[in-house]
């Protein structure tokens, strides 16, 4: 466990007022100003070694100016359709808050597709939903609270899990990498539910090259997760796949649209769109929203994160051919 003394933190604040006008200007819409908590994330990151911290933000800090990610949320996916075409195949959302205040985040990890848009708008979409976590979610829960709060919980459904998810090997691999070096301890756990066998069998194989702090961080629950939970959360912040006292399932819980946190009627979905179609009226008054994705250079993964995708594609063909099923 990495101890982060006042000592490390004074020296790396003390580099970080010697940097540039442009790269102070993004750290203001990162840390929001609570500079010394985000500076510890990026140190937590990087074991408390200062020189690679401080590389780190560096780095981070002009990858968001090079690719104008402070103007990502005036960049609206247009028209609505597209962006809810994107909600329907790439399953996020925010279902409530937990008791200690922090955002409960919902992925459908299993029976998210990928298939209703190019990469480009599906890696814009995630930005953007880091960016308001960040700018927006996370400011006013620290406000409603009375304390910082600077992170969030991940509920990951694995319903619907299949072999071919090995064909977004990539599109995954670009966004963990993107979250991995520029936005780093932004989740406080994570927990898997509904894990079907071949989720237990990659999970076997990966957990042990993840890092410690990634390690204890992940938390794999019995069925839907319903009764571990509510130990945390109150009923109305459970994600609609948590819901089920068994095993809950994604699709089968997509009846309505308002419990579904993955839908784009879901009032979190609602409030982000409005919210970046407002910001783009506000720097541009009258002017139309241009159509077209919001191209961001892709970082190249780290070691760690190749060996880890790798992993999982051979683990995933190992499974198949074992299952008699044939892979390109």
């Amino acid at each position: 466990m990495v101890f982060i003394t006042e000592d490390i933190i004074k020296q790396f604040g003390t580099m970080m007022e010697k940097t540039d006008e442009p790269l102070k200007k993004t750290f203001q819409n990162i840390h929001q100003e609570y500079p010394t908590e985000n500076l510890v994330r990026f140190l937590k990151a990087r074991d408390g070694n200062v020189s690679n911290a401080y590389k780190m933000v560096i780095d981070c800090l002009n990858w968001r100016i090079q690719n104008e990610i402070d103007n990502i949320l005036a960049k609206p996916i247009i028209p609505s359709e597209l962006y809810r075409a994107i909600r329907d195949s790439q399953l996020v959302g925010m279902s409530g808050y937990s008791k200690d205040g922090l955002p409960v985040i919902a992925v459908g990890v299993g029976l998210s597709t990928f298939d209703k848009a190019s990469i480009h708008y599906y890696v814009q979409s995630h930005i953007q939903m880091n960016e308001y976590r960040d700018r927006v979610i996370l400011p006013a829960a620290t406000k409603r609270f009375g304390r910082y709060i600077g992170t969030c919980i991940k509920i990951l459904d694995m319903t619907g899990l299949k072999f071919s998810a090995l064909n977004q090997i990539k599109l995954l691999s670009v966004i963990s990498t993107i979250d991995d070096l520029n936005y780093p301890e932004k989740t406080e756990t994570y927990f898997i539910v509904n894990a079907p066998y071949i989720f237990s069998a990659c999970w076997k194989v990966v957990k042990p090259l993840l890092q410690e702090r990634t390690r204890k961080k992940v938390q794999v629950l019995s069925g839907s997760g319903r009764d571990e939970l509510l130990k945390i959360m109150d009923y109305e912040s459970l994600p609609h796949f948590c819901r089920r006292e068994g095993s809950g399932s994604s699709r089968h819980s997509r009846n309505g649209t308002v419990g579904d946190c993955f839908s784009f009627d879901h009032a979190f979905h609602q409030e982000l769109y409005n919210y970046i179609k407002e910001q783009a009226a506000l720097r541009q008054p009258g002017a139309p929203i241009k159509h077209g994705s919001f191209h961001v250079d892709f970082p190249d993964p780290g070691p760690e994160d190749v060996k880890i995708a790798e992993t999982i594609e051979s683990e995933f063909m190992r499974l198949g051919e074992q299952n008699g099923l044939s892979h390109s």
